[in-house]
């Protein structure tokens, strides 16, 4: 057998696996930052969605598009490389954007639901409970507390001395890195728990708490009436349900041993939660959206003016760019 065929052989059908593999992978990302820019650009340019639900939504979108941005640079670059490596700062700056993405949207879900719960429990408060103001506090403290909560188990993690350098995941993750420590990692742990608890149990048992009293409140109502709450809140139920689902998925496989997990189930399990939320939240939402939409971008409705598009374009080129130079510090060469 003529074995420098056979080696030419499977490195020639690997490159075609690997460039599959990026192909599709730069297409997801692609498509993910479409649909979400889609939403975003709609709900800013159509003055009827300047309401505190379609606000929340259009955060949802960017934070969806910065998650990836922690994601999918990184692992399009090590497709194409034989070696994949990362540096220390890009490989914590990489937890710090993915895990604090999750804290966000969960935190954002939370304010869609209390948001539906005061339109439908206490429609004449609204307006006043949903201010401007009080939009804006809500928005800003979604991105604040977990930012610091991750600036919190990151700094914690810092601390630590590493014998190792091998991850068992495809991005880095701070439960993963703690594993690689040589000394006690009881801080890492119970300020982990504690992360965990707050970002599962609450929103959840929020959540619950909202949905119950809009059931007990429609439950009186008219077929109408209910048919309408339905579809107002069915699209946050099924973004909580998969984002719950998903994060659950990559939480539990954390704690386990990856290598007596089948090694297509591990990856599938930790990086669901990267792709699926980003498609189904623009896609879910967007059907609600979807006539202004339409509207925005027909040529009798069409309201967007030149500067409009020229900003556009200036904010999709400093996108592309922001990416690029996080891929350059993720490799280290920045």
């Amino acid at each position: 057998m003529n074995w420098n065929y056979v080696k030419k052989l499977k490195s020639k059908l690997d490159f075609i696996a690997k460039f599959t593999l990026f192909s599709f992978t730069l297409l997801c990302y692609f498509l993910i930052v479409m649909v979400n820019m889609s939403l975003i650009l709609t709900i800013i340019l159509d003055q009827n969605l300047h309401k505190p639900m379609y606000i929340f939504l259009c955060f949802l979108c960017i934070n969806a598009i910065y998650g990836t941005v922690g994601f999918y640079p990184k692992f399009l670059f090590d497709l194409l490389s034989d070696i994949q490596v990362i540096s220390y700062v890009g490989c914590f700056l990489q937890v710090f954007i993915i895990y604090s993405n999750i804290k966000i949207d969960y935190s954002i879900l939370v304010l869609i639901a209390y948001d539906r719960f005061v339109a439908i429990c206490k429609p004449l408060e609204y307006n006043s409970v949903m201010s401007v103001r009080r939009t804006t506090v809500l928005i800003s403290l979604c991105w604040f507390i977990p930012f610091c909560f991750e600036v919190l188990v990151v700094s914690l993690t810092l601390t630590l001395t590493l014998c190792g350098n091998r991850m068992q995941k495809l991005y880095c993750e701070n439960w993963s890195i703690v594993k690689l420590s040589c000394g006690s990692t009881k801080a890492n742990d119970i300020v982990g728990l504690i992360v965990i608890s707050f970002y599962s149990v609450l929103p959840f048992g929020f959540i619950l708490y909202t949905y119950l009293r809009i059931v007990l409140a429609c439950w009186k109502n008219s077929s109408e009436v209910r048919g309408k709450v339905l579809q107002s809140c069915l699209p946050h139920v099924i973004s909580f349900v998969v984002y719950s689902v998903t994060s659950f998925s990559d939480t539990a496989l954390s704690r386990q041993n990856l290598q007596k997990v089948n090694p297509f189930v591990a990856v599938i399990l930790s990086i669901e939660f990267i792709i699926i939320p980003p498609f189904v939240n623009p896609l879910v939402y967007g059907l609600k959206v979807h006539k202004y939409f339409c509207l925005l971008f027909t040529r009798k409705a069409n309201k967007i003016k030149f500067y409009q598009m020229i900003q556009y374009s200036k904010f999709v080129i400093f996108m592309t760019a922001i990416n690029f130079k996080f891929l350059l510090t993720l490799q280290g060469f920045v």
